[in-house]
């Protein structure tokens, strides 16, 4: 039997958050667990203790997953790992194995697991407020976006609560422009351009403009007037843009989920040209992508090519649910009161949270130290993984990396796991995907890489099966 305790602090005086005594004490006895909460808000949790009817053959873990099966809807396929703290780059199952985390909770955490100066932005924010709604004008939420557009082509913000929800604004933001800028036509361009192994979100606009089939047949119909063309085809998009029929084109300057593919600079300047010649707008996709992943500030600096409307999500706020949506004045100038809308986005406690990120990655030195691991670590991976006969190729930039496979990805990224490293898989499940904190070190670099070095055999025996 072993057992930790913590200490730690939270009760209400004067509306403020103020140090008292929290006691958790866990302990382990042949499989089975107890916890026990008291706060001084005379309110007490109990899990199961060592009188439970739990299964003692059965891991915590393992009775964690048993129980979720039992109360979530099944929309995840989830990897069979319990994980139940993180430090840096590093996480800790509950039985209190370690893994390196090359995932960031899928390019979330830029900062890694408990950056110390994100924990005192929220821990601040929370002890001061927390959320007012979008009724009211609130400090920290002028603070973010004032540092959004001081950093971009932006003159103006929408913040939203995740990608999907920062695309469905883009979507509203398109067709009320092209209203806007054709009042005199019953029929206004209303239609969108997206391209192959391109990923919006899940949202019923935004599933509208995800190419692969299988998220969106299940809900068709889904919002009309889609055209999907092929990623980096300039003459396709070129004649269908000039048709005049198209508000908006949405590209991703690097591509994430579809297997980590990147736009050539002509062909975001052939798009950027074609829609200025027509007036259709420009939309860039840097969810995954954007701030600091690619080691410029934006995906799109390193082209030297400007969209109309930017969308952002993942790691804006470290770990805490934000979108927003960047776009130029003339895109504004189109959006009235009551047009969209939202409760929670861009509340006090989150976007004080997205400032701290904000503030660290777009240092100039912050983002030269991206280049320079990802540089490293891309060069590190061809040599260690180049020479087998499964590698196709090691593609991406900065730190969104993707490891071509001629086979399915799944066993290694399974394999890699059971040896204490998170990865992902990306495009048709042939690709090894890598989005580490951007904190990460050459010397856990190194490590990941002996890892995925060591667990490639298990690609032979997959493909002799």
């Amino acid at each position: 039997m072993s057992c930790y305790s913590y200490s730690s602090s939270l009760f209400l005086n004067n509306n403020t958050l103020s140090p008292a005594s929290t006691h958790l004490h866990r302990s382990f006895n042949n499989g089975r667990f107890g916890l026990r909460i008291a706060a001084s808000l005379n309110v007490e949790v109990h899990a199961p203790d060592s009188n439970s009817s739990s299964n003692p053959r059965m891991t915590k873990s393992q009775e964690v997953m048993e129980e979720s099966n039992k109360v979530f809807v099944g929309t995840y396929a989830r990897v069979p790992l319990v994980l139940s703290s993180g430090k840096g780059c590093k996480l800790y199952d509950l039985e209190g194995r370690e893994y390196l985390d090359l995932t960031s909770g899928i390019a979330v955490n830029a900062l890694g697991h408990g950056d110390p100066d994100w924990i005192t932005a929220v821990t601040q924010q929370a002890n001061t407020l927390t959320h007012v709604s979008n009724i009211y004008y609130s400090l920290p939420q002028l603070e973010l976006a004032k540092r959004l557009v001081a950093s971009s082509f932006a003159d103006r913000v929408f913040f939203s609560n995740s990608g999907t929800e920062a695309n469905e604004a883009a979507i509203k933001f398109s067709r009320k422009f092209q209203r806007f800028s054709h009042p005199d036509e019953k029929q206004p361009p209303v239609e969108f351009i997206a391209f192959s192994n391109c990923f919006h979100g899940r949202t019923m606009g935004a599933v509208a403009l995800t190419s692969k089939e299988h998220y969106r047949s299940p809900f068709e119909p889904v919002m009309p007037g889609v055209t999907f063309l092929e990623y980096g085809n300039i003459q396709s998009a070129t004649e269908l843009i000039q048709s005049g029929k198209i508000a908006a084109v949405f590209v991703e300057p690097i591509q994430g989920e579809g297997g980590i593919y990147s736009a050539t600079k002509e062909f975001l300047q052939a798009l950027r040209t074609s829609c200025d010649s027509v007036g259709s707008l420009l939309v860039f996709d840097e969810v995954q992508c954007g701030l600091g992943r690619t080691g410029h500030l934006w995906a799109h600096e390193a082209y030297g090519i400007y969209p109309d409307i930017m969308t952002l999500a993942k790691p804006l706020a470290g770990g805490l649910p934000i979108g927003a949506v960047l776009v130029t004045e003339r895109v504004a100038a189109a959006i009235n009161y009551g047009d969209h809308g939202s409760t929670f986005a861009g509340g006090p406690l989150v976007c004080n949270a997205a400032v701290a990120v904000l503030n660290k990655i777009a240092e100039p030195s912050f983002l030269a130290s991206v280049t320079k691991k990802g540089q490293y670590f891309r060069e590190l991976l061809v040599k260690k993984l180049g020479g087998n006969s499964h590698v196709k190729e090691v593609r991406g930039v900065g730190l969104i990396i993707g490891i071509d496979l001629d086979v399915p990805a799944s066993p290694l990224v399974d394999a890699c796991q059971q040896s204490g490293l998170l990865v992902l898989t990306a495009g048709k499940g042939n690709v090894v995907r890598l989005v580490p904190p951007l904190t990460i070190t050459e010397q856990e670099l190194d490590h990941a890489a002996e890892i995925l070095f060591n667990c490639l055999p298990v690609l032979d025996k997959t493909n002799k099966n």
